[in-house]
């Protein structure tokens, strides 16, 4: 398939830059790809498209301050370090920028408690870094670091926990799972009350998820890994939702993604942990996923292809249109899609 069929007109008013309050007051699109009918509400509403008995599954996994602003130790020269995971206790694969003279051997500061040395770069234009440091590394970043906020939002984040979603827990992200942002606690506590049960898997938003598609043929383009766990009791409690019928609703592209690649080899829900690369398309059969929460995506993303493989490519850009038409907010501090199973 060409990436040009998964591209559509967005006008830069659209894209959303500060977050919504509530959390949960932002619009709900609702996509019945069966009946092929959109719905304009409010997230506020979830509880009306859910069943007695679905399995929500959602990401918990937390934002770390992951940009680094420094100076190269023999220029002075501004630099900006992106942490996007760690390989072992001082050593991080980054992106760095600007790229061209971070070379093998270059130290950056970034003030006298912390410093990196590059020691190696990577297949994907990142680099592996060392970081020295004196204290604790967390404490350090904490204080040094900034939330990694994509480069279409301009406005300044007034308070950190906003780009967090209320049930993240598991430090080691880049970016957040931006649909679970639009959660409140009294929303999940109704949706319990109506019956709905959750479970928690864990996948670090990376560069697999946000690395842009750099091929005119989709078929080609290779995905970054990204660590991801799922529990035994989450395995279990989706194990026996599919075996009594009721469905799983995974809330956000990382959680489709990390259910999909724990159920590539057998067709069932393992536990487990490790490393995935999985890139999800049209022509794709969802072994796990029965419904979709998510917000509305770049436009020639892997994100869109994704969701474009579960609602049928054409129903999906025809509902970003219409979204558009509509003023809908997009992307991370955006508006967000209910998208109902086929069958």
């Amino acid at each position: 398939m060409d990436i040009s069929d998964f591209d559509y007109d967005l006008p830069e008013a659209r894209i959303a830059q500060t977050p919504l309050e509530p959390r949960d007051s932002a619009r709900l699109m609702v996509l019945h790809p069966k009946e092929h009918t959109i719905e304009h509400r409010h997230f506020y509403e979830l509880g009306d498209f859910l069943r007695n008995g679905d399995v929500l599954i959602f990401n918990d996994t937390r934002v770390i301050p992951a940009r680094l602003i420094g100076a190269r130790s023999q220029t002075g020269g501004k630099v900006e370090v992106f942490l996007l995971r760690q390989i072992d206790k001082d050593q991080w694969e980054v992106l760095v920028k600007p790229g061209k003279k971070a070379r093998v051997g270059s130290v950056i500061q970034f003030g006298d408690e912390l410093s990196c040395e590059i020691i190696a770069d990577t297949d994907f234009g990142g680099r592996i870094v060392r970081f020295i440091y004196h204290g604790i590394f967390e404490e350090i970043l904490d204080r040094l670091g900034s939330m990694p906020l994509p480069p279409y939002i301009h406005e300044k984040l007034e308070d950190r926990e906003r780009y967090q979603t209320i049930y993240s827990r598991v430090k080691g992200s880049a970016a957040a799972p931006t649909a679970g942002l639009h959660f409140t606690k009294n929303l999940m506590e109704r949706l319990h009350e109506q019956g709905i049960q959750f479970g928690f898997i864990t996948l670090h938003v990376g560069l697999g998820t946000f690395r842009p598609v750099h091929v005119d043929v989709i078929e080609d383009h290779v995905m970054h890994r990204e660590f991801y766990s799922v529990p035994t009791e989450t395995a279990e409690l989706i194990q026996r939702a599919k075996l009594e019928g009721r469905r799983v609703v995974a809330v956000g592209t990382t959680s489709i993604r990390t259910l999909e690649a724990s159920a590539a080899s057998t067709g069932h829900i393992e536990a487990g942990s490790g490393w995935t690369d999985i890139f999800i398309y049209p022509g794709y059969e969802f072994k796990v996923v029965d419904a979709v929460i998510t917000n509305f995506h770049l436009p020639k993303s892997t994100l869109i292809m994704l969701i474009s493989a579960f609602a049928g490519r054409t129903f999906t850009l025809e509902a970003y249109r219409t979204a558009v038409k509509e003023q809908y907010r997009f992307f991370s501090f955006g508006d967000a899609m209910f998208i109902s199973s086929k069958s």
